[in-house]
């Protein structure tokens, strides 16, 4: 579709986009071909498409033979949807963050940005076989960036985790209407076994939040400044804390892998205070 496409057909539902919502379609049939291409779908496949607004995508992923189903908040779009699609498509109308998803093995989405993080952790959890996301690009390159780059952080430790994770495509605004404020890129995951053990993942898990949310402090002092941890640090204060490996350094210093060896040593500390205690 063209923007004068789009436009019409938003004005024969009496509908306009909202920006608030991330409704900012996608135009460009190339990049929508590419997108399709990526998740190597068939008949065998179920796709799980988020956010599908006027069906450009939906369309495209329709023709492979897979069985779609997509979750659509917007309940003009939704029925619009059903006059374009009809019983080929199994369209869910809800919150896609809040919905329990239908059943799928593969996702292809042009997420709303505003829900990328909720929503790309939320799949990672369920599980698939490989999802092909558009995202804004700063947040992309934040799920690969690596350790002593400004992009690093909590986000790019627990996709490093969970999944493999790659930038396939760039995608200029011009691709889309209305025209969003940043650049957008296609990219694509791929989950795995976590590629390091550690002895609790939610502990894990909850000391990366805790240090990237003091970043410019040191280890030690990020620990003690978030109550969020206390839990897991127990009876240890500062002294004990001064002991833990990489203490002293700062969170974007830090590999997922030492994270992890840093998360245990803080478990095992605080198991053996209590021991000393009683």
């Amino acid at each position: 579709m063209r923007a004068e496409e789009v436009r019409a057909v938003l004005e024969s539902i009496g509908k306009r986009a909202n920006k608030r919502l991330g409704q900012n379609l996608l135009l460009d049939d190339s990049v929508v071909k590419r997108q399709v291409g990526f998740a190597d779908l068939s008949s065998k496949d179920t796709v799980l498409e988020i956010g599908p607004g006027l069906g450009n995508l939906t369309e495209a992923l329709l023709k492979t033979g897979a069985k779609v189903v997509a979750v659509e908040q917007d309940a003009e779009f939704c029925r619009f949807l059903t006059r374009r699609f009809g019983e080929r498509l199994q369209l869910v109308q809800a919150d896609a963050v809040k919905a329990f998803l239908p059943e799928f093995n593969k996702v292809v989405s042009n997420l709303p940005y505003q829900i990328s993080s909720p929503i790309t952790f939320k799949l990672l959890d369920i599980g698939f076989d490989v999802a092909v996301l558009m995202l804004q690009r700063e947040f992309a390159e934040r799920m690969v960036a690596k350790p002593r780059s400004e992009e690093y952080g909590r986000l790019s430790v627990g996709v490093y985790y969970r999944a493999d994770c790659e930038i396939l495509l760039n995608v200029h605004p011009h691709a889309f209407w209305p025209q969003p404020k940043v650049d957008s890129c296609v990219v694509r995951l791929v989950p795995k076994k976590p590629p390091f053990e550690v002895k609790d993942k939610d502990a894990f898990f909850q000391v990366t939040k805790a240090i990237f949310s003091h970043r410019r402090k040191k280890i030690m002092n990020s620990l003690l400044s978030d109550p969020a941890v206390a839990p897991i640090i127990g009876s240890a204060e500062k002294g004990s804390l001064e002991r833990l490996p990489y203490a002293s350094k700062r969170a974007e210093e830090l590999s997922p892998e030492m994270i992890g060896e840093l998360t245990d040593a803080l478990l095992e500390l605080s198991a053996s205070l209590e021991r000393t205690a009683r």
